[in-house]
């Protein structure tokens, strides 16, 4: 299990509140914890290592261009089905997690993604372009999610 944030103001997001969120989840995740802020935006991941236990898998995971930030629990349980499709479309790859597949098929394929997801999930993937939010989680909702 894991811990994510997600923190949208309209001024700017302080390191240290979404520090503070994330050590008041660190029981979910304590292998490692990370932070990323950008304007009135900020993002939160305590880890539990599962998939791929190297630090380039870390969380909040942001796409090579910088546009888009994921922070993401649960288990994908279909992306080793969903790599080479995403792959062939010019994803290249840097580690061997379900996270940054999950970040591939969001950049790739928005909000169609979440319908191609076996597993069980809750992930907050922010645009920094357009300043747009995407919260989902599995059907059933074996990892939930709040929104407040």
């Amino acid at each position: 299990m894991a811990g994510i944030v997600f923190r949208q103001s309209q001024h700017p997001v302080h390191e240290a509140s979404l520090r503070a969120a994330a050590a008041r989840l660190r029981h979910r995740g304590p292998d490692a914890q990370g932070t990323w802020s950008h304007a009135g935006a900020g993002l939160a991941h305590c880890r539990l290592s599962i998939i791929d236990v190297s630090s380039q898998a870390d969380q909040p995971m942001v796409s090579p261009d910088g546009r888009f930030v994921l922070v993401y629990n649960g288990e994908i349980y279909n992306y080793r089905d969903l790599r080479p499709g995403l792959e062939r479309s010019g994803w290249r790859f840097r580690t061997q997690s379900d996270t940054e597949v999950l970040l591939a098929a969001l950049v790739q394929w928005g909000e169609a993604a979440v319908s191609r997801l076996r597993g069980m999930f809750a992930f907050a993937f922010w645009d920094t372009v357009a300043e747009r939010l995407i919260l989902a989680r599995d059907p059933v909702g074996q990892k939930p999610l709040y929104y407040a």
